[in-house]
């Protein structure tokens, strides 16, 4: 490529030899059957080379952005490379609502669905687990579709681009409803260990940031469905106070950045995710790296991090931890097994951030940890036994869809080693 395209976050530079951005499925279609290596970019919101290949770049943020709501079959087709902060106002206007969202509406629907990219809530689902049918184009150029009665459909949702190029998917709704934001400060640390499930539920979506420095999580953000969750417990909380004023989780950064907060309703979309469209989501400058835990060891991990956080602090701008229901996706963190997840945006300094990583791992692996495969990790995300037979699994079916490789890249060749 004549000018070097970046990720979000700046610290990938890709060396596919172009960018393509196709106007229509036909062209699309076209473009990949002529390809021999070809990888879908979608908003750039990875901090590895899970988008990178040698050969073709493609966006599909050139495609007719589509959204098409089915109210009677509580559906929704939506393009590929439509943001959900988009998709979201689209959908409340019409009367509906996503279950869930993640904490930025800036990231594509396609891209986050394939990685298994999540909100927040000991109900709620990763945003792939409402994904009901997939349009793709694989390596022949066919236009296929897949749905919830394809043969391992379960394999192709969080598919990590190996299947094809995603050009719609099909997602659950649900009647639109509004949230309430609330944000704590100070919350002690024996407060999770005292009551954790009673904690992570008291809100439809409960966040939890700190930044190592103490015994404390500087903020609790607790999103509660106006249709049925209880009121807030009030001014002090589990020995939290009330907010007395808007927050943004990164310390130093502006809170006007961040959806409204101090209880105020609101439409589902305007709160489920921490930061506003409009405006840069977290830091902008900054690493990421996340492991998700069983969440009856979220305790465990706690304290074991805890035991390092003279390491972790000084490279790190905040860390959340999150929950998440289990599902039946192949490669979701998640998959059969109620999650924890622990979050950490770091200073955009690879070299420091490494060793501590590392250790970070060391200490997780033993309670199960799984990673987010869109951040930075080493851990191998194969290691329980049940999920080496879904590897297994998943390498099978990739072939059934392209058997030369087309779709694949380094760094998934190493994960699915063995092949």
């Amino acid at each position: 490529m004549t000018d070097a395209i970046t990720n979000w976050a700046g610290n990938v530079t890709f060396g596919g030899r172009r960018l393509a951005r196709p106007a229509s499925v036909d062209e699309l279609a076209e473009l990949v059957a002529g390809s021999d290596r070809v990888r879908a970019l979608g908003s750039g919101h990875s901090f590895n080379r899970l988008a990178d290949t040698g050969g073709d770049l493609v966006t599909v943020a050139g495609l007719p952005p589509t959204v098409r709501i089915d109210p009677a079959g509580r559906r929704v087709r939506v393009a590929a490379g439509v943001r959900y902060g988009e998709l979201a106002v689209r959908l409340h206007e019409a009367g509906f609502a996503l279950a869930n969202l993640a904490s930025l509406p800036h990231i594509s629907v396609a891209g986050a669905c394939a990685t298994a990219t999540h909100g927040s809530g000991v109900g709620n689902g990763n945003l792939s687990t409402a994904v009901s049918a997939m349009e793709l184009v694989t390596a022949d150029g066919s236009v296929v579709t897949v749905d919830r009665t394809t043969d391992g459909f379960a394999g192709t949702v969080v598919g990590l681009g190996c299947f094809g190029v995603v050009t719609e998917l099909t997602l659950d709704i649900e009647p639109t409803y509004q949230v309430a934001q609330h944000v704590y400060d100070d919350l002690p640390l024996t407060a999770l260990a005292t009551d954790w499930p009673a904690l992570c539920a008291a809100a439809y979506s409960v966040s939890l940031f700190t930044d190592w420095s103490g015994p404390r999580f500087n903020q609790v953000w607790l999103k509660r469905r106006v249709d049925r969750d209880p009121p807030v417990p009030g001014p002090r909380w589990l020995g939290a106070v009330a907010a007395d004023g808007p927050r943004h989780p990164v310390p130093g950064m502006p809170a006007g950045n961040c959806t409204e907060q101090g209880g105020a309703p609101g439409p589902w979309h305007a709160r489920l995710p921490h930061f506003k469209l409009e405006f840069t989501p977290s830091s902008g400058a900054e690493l990421q790296s996340e492991w998700f835990v069983p969440r009856d060891r979220l305790v465990e991990a706690v304290r074991a991090l805890a035991g390092m956080a003279d390491r972790i602090a000084p490279v790190l701008q905040v860390s959340e931890i999150r929950t998440i229901a289990a599902d039946e996706l192949w490669l979701s963190p998640c998959h059969r097994r109620d999650s924890a997840a622990l979050h950490f945006t770091w200073q955009p300094d690879a070299v420091a951030v490494a060793p501590v990583l590392a250790a970070i791992e060391e200490r997780l692996a033993p309670l199960g940890a799984r990673p987010h495969w869109g951040k930075l990790f080493d851990l191998d995300p194969w290691a329980e036994p049940e999920r080496a037979d879904r590897l297994a699994a998943f390498r099978d079916l990739t072939h059934r869809y392209d058997p030369s490789g087309k779709f694949r890249n380094d760094l998934v060749d190493g994960w699915l080693a063995g092949d």
